[in-house]
């Protein structure tokens, strides 16, 4: 899974899609206003779902006023290159995504009041879900095997770094107010049940017909069929959709297809040594 890249106090960044001043400014110059609402993700975990989710509860459920824009403009990642160009164009409140861990995150965030959504998937299925992106995503290069696509994950060479740093760095944050977490498994599960808790969150008062509208409009379906939300006016030069689709079954579990029984009993050794000082237990873990 090679891609040409930087690191940035320990975390790996894309040299197509980052640079070192980007990343240092969205860590120490960025300004967050108290309305801000950042959807915040490790890769690969639902972070478009959210954008979606996100938007249409600002809008009331209203889907032509949320579907104005292409989902990665309207909620742009603000450590991206040309990020900024693009912010600066929005109204507050504003929505913003990043796949930034907790240790480099925004600075003026934490002496504001903006609110952050966080939300975590079982990490066997980011792990499919990243194989199957290495496809058509064109920054990545070389050999794409499973096996190696698994390897990098767990040693933390990864875009963004290690997904176990990520989750734990964030959950130092879980009794803060100004930020909610919740998965991915648990939204597929119960949406408008999250959609209700999300509005609980924002302190957004959506009546029961505007709550069936954002869960309506963002169901897997409507956006994989929809151009503004399944990536496909990216130029195929950055993204080859020809090869995989960017949004390709939206289900939990498909990891069971991939995974031998080795990779299995190999990952939730590492799973377990990695994650036995966070007390807690996530969704996927409750079977």
């Amino acid at each position: 899974m090679s891609f040409d890249h930087f690191d940035y106090k320990g975390t790996r960044f894309a040299k197509a899609a980052h640079s070192e001043d980007t990343v240092s400014y969205a860590e120490n110059e960025f300004e967050v206003f108290d309305d801000d609402i950042f959807n915040v993700t490790y890769p690969k975990s639902g972070t478009n779902w959210m954008i979606q989710i996100l938007n249409l509860i600002q809008n009331k459920g209203d889907h032509e006023k949320s579907n104005i824009l292409p989902i990665h403009i309207r909620s742009p990642w603000f450590e991206t290159l040309g990020s900024q160009e693009q912010i600066q164009k929005m109204e507050s409140p504003r929505i913003l995504s990043s796949h930034l861990p907790h240790h480099i995150f925004a600075k003026s965030f934490f002496k504001s009041k903006a609110k952050i959504v966080y939300t975590l998937r079982n990490p066997r299925d980011v792990i499919v879900s990243l194989f199957h992106f290495t496809k058509i995503l064109k920054i990545y290069k070389g050999s794409k095997e499973f096996q190696e696509v698994l390897e990098d994950f767990i040693q933390g060479n990864a875009l963004y770094g290690s997904w176990f740093d990520h989750v734990k760095g964030w959950m130092q944050m879980k009794d803060d107010s100004r930020f909610f977490f919740i998965t991915y498994e648990e939204l597929l599960q119960d949406l408008r049940g999250g959609v209700v808790r999300i509005c609980k969150f924002l302190g957004e008062d959506l009546d029961d017909a505007q709550i069936d509208l954002v869960v309506k409009h963002s169901s897997f379906k409507t956006m994989k069929d929809d151009a503004q939300t399944n990536w496909t006016q990216l130029p195929t030069d950055i993204m080859d959709q020809s090869k995989g689709s960017f949004l390709r079954k939206g289900i939990s579990g498909d990891w069971k297809k991939h995974f031998t029984v080795a990779q299995s009993e190999y990952f939730d050794k590492v799973y377990q040594e990695k994650m036995k000082d966070l007390n807690m237990n996530f969704f996927w873990e409750q079977s």
